[in-house]
């Protein structure tokens, strides 16, 4: 039996506890919350029982002895309650994003291999069955080589708290999402970013709630975001709308249920060659979905002796960086390089 804590018992905490109860041989020993009565709440919400109710990170793993500790705190606190509980020789899973700063995410990764434990991020938008299916796609060649990456995301959620306090809100707390999805569809490296961010008259955010960014990846390949949260009406889905073109065709997702691809035909007399559709492959037996839940899932099994997660944080800063590069090149209004 394993024994897990989790902190920061805000709105998103009820869907990691809710997927934790369903993990066998895991057992939530404690909860911990700026606010006790945040804590309280949630565990009688979950029928915890007689677990720990802390303030901070460090009363809760002297109390609770946790092996695992799952860090739903705001990100300015991430580096706190992640270095903290690596030192107490707990494997942590975080919320996104991994660190405020690349600096931050390279000392946490350091932090990590020297304790011998994992740092694991929650991207579960690779969890989702429409990313995976794309990726058999594109690694069997049903459009040809990618040559270029479009994606929407317009959405007008009122959240309330932090999110409409936050600098760069859309690039920080959502777009790394779609970035993440992006360089997992693709598979290719980003290497250098363009990006403008503005807010716009009806913005109910204090800063950056729309954005636009071309991404240079690895081997000529271009990724093209434009996102937006506020934009009220026709909106897309939280994954995104998406067309991605390759050099026999073009596949389209509509960020829910509908995946289509058509590639060229025989050449015909006139401006456009014949199309014929192209098969999107199923899932198959070794692809990973479960959305939060497998996540999880990965992660509980690797502290067990398992595979290595692939949103380990020695491979979730890939995206970061790409957060980080769009950030500095709005600021900056110039092409950033990525570096990690």
């Amino acid at each position: 039996m394993q024994r897990a804590v989790l902190i920061g018992c805000g709105a998103m905490s009820r869907a990691w506890l809710a997927a934790a109860k369903t993990i066998p041989d895991l057992e939530i020993v404690g909860l911990a919350d700026i606010n006790p009565d945040a804590a309280r709440a949630r565990a009688a919400e979950f029928e915890l029982g007689d677990i720990v109710i802390a303030t901070s990170i460090e009363e809760l793993i002297a109390e609770a002895k946790p092996d695992v500790v799952f860090d739903v705190v705001i990100p300015a606190a991430r580096h706190h309650i992640v270095s903290t509980a690596l030192a107490a020789g707990c494997h942590v899973l975080s919320e996104k994003p991994m660190a405020e700063t690349l600096d931050q995410a390279r000392d946490l990764i350091a932090r990590a291999k020297e304790a011998g434990k994992l740092h694991v991020v929650v991207q579960n938008r690779r969890y989702l069955e429409g990313v995976r299916r794309i990726r058999r796609a594109i690694d069997q060649g049903a459009i040809g080589d990618v040559t270029s990456i479009h994606c929407d995301f317009f959405l007008a959620p009122h959240f309330g708290g932090f999110r409409e306090q936050m600098d760069h809100v859309l690039l920080l707390d959502m777009a790394i999402h779609t970035f993440d999805a992006a360089r997992f569809m693709s598979g290719n490296v980003p290497e250098a970013v363009y990006c403008r961010e503005w807010n716009p008259s009806n913005s109910w955010y204090r800063q950056g709630s729309s954005a636009a960014a071309i991404f240079e990846f690895g081997e000529g390949v271009i990724f093209n975001y434009r996102g937006s949260w506020c934009a009220d009406g026709l909106m897309t889905s939280w994954e995104s709308a998406w067309r991605i073109v390759g050099t026999k065709g073009t596949l389209v997702w509509d960020g829910h249920q509908d995946i289509r691809a058509e590639i060229a035909g025989k050449a015909i007399d006139g401006l456009f060659s014949e199309v014929v559709a192209s098969e999107i492959p199923p899932l198959a037996e070794s692809d990973r979905t479960g959305g939060h839940l497998g996540v999880l899932q990965d992660f509980i099994a690797a502290t067990r002796g398992g595979p290595e997660p692939e949103t380990v944080g020695h491979q979730n800063i890939n995206s970061l960086a790409m957060v980080f590069g769009a950030i500095e090149s709005a600021e900056t209004g110039r092409r950033v390089e990525i570096t990690i």
